[in-house]
């Protein structure tokens, strides 16, 4: 049982680390110019780099809130729910500027499912833990 109450803080903090990475790195510091790219793609040119900060402070947000561990089944949920909207409009809209192309949506469809194994599989064997 340890072992998965240990298994459940790593994948929090990595799950943490990839919104602060995305939302400080590459968004409000800007050393990602792509992901700018892909808002003035989607939503146009003429706001893009303040729209690409607002969705980086979000993330960073985001990250807090996952290492707060308050209503994390809301969170977890929210967090299903941006990365799958997100990743669709980017496969939908703007495929030529992701990473990976269109097979991001692999990487972000294993990030949905680590979310929801953290989240509705190992917290809950914590919990009964505890």
């Amino acid at each position: 049982m340890r072992r998965n109450i240990n298994a459940h803080w790593i994948i929090n903090m990595l799950i943490s680390a990839v919104w602060l990475v995305n939302g400080l790195v590459c968004k409000v510091m800007n050393l990602v110019p792509r992901h700018e790219q892909i808002v003035a793609r989607i939503l146009g040119n003429q706001h893009s780099q303040l729209i690409t900060k607002v969705i980086g402070i979000s993330e960073i947000l985001i990250s807090l809130w996952v290492l707060s561990d308050k209503y994390s089944r809301l969170n977890a949920a929210v967090q299903i729910l941006v990365i799958g909207s997100m990743n669709t409009i980017e496969f939908v809209f703007a495929p030529d500027l992701l990473l990976w192309g269109r097979l991001n949506a692999v990487f972000a469809f294993l990030f949905i499912v680590l979310i929801y194994f953290n989240e509705f599989s190992l917290r809950k064997e914590v919990v009964r833990a505890t």
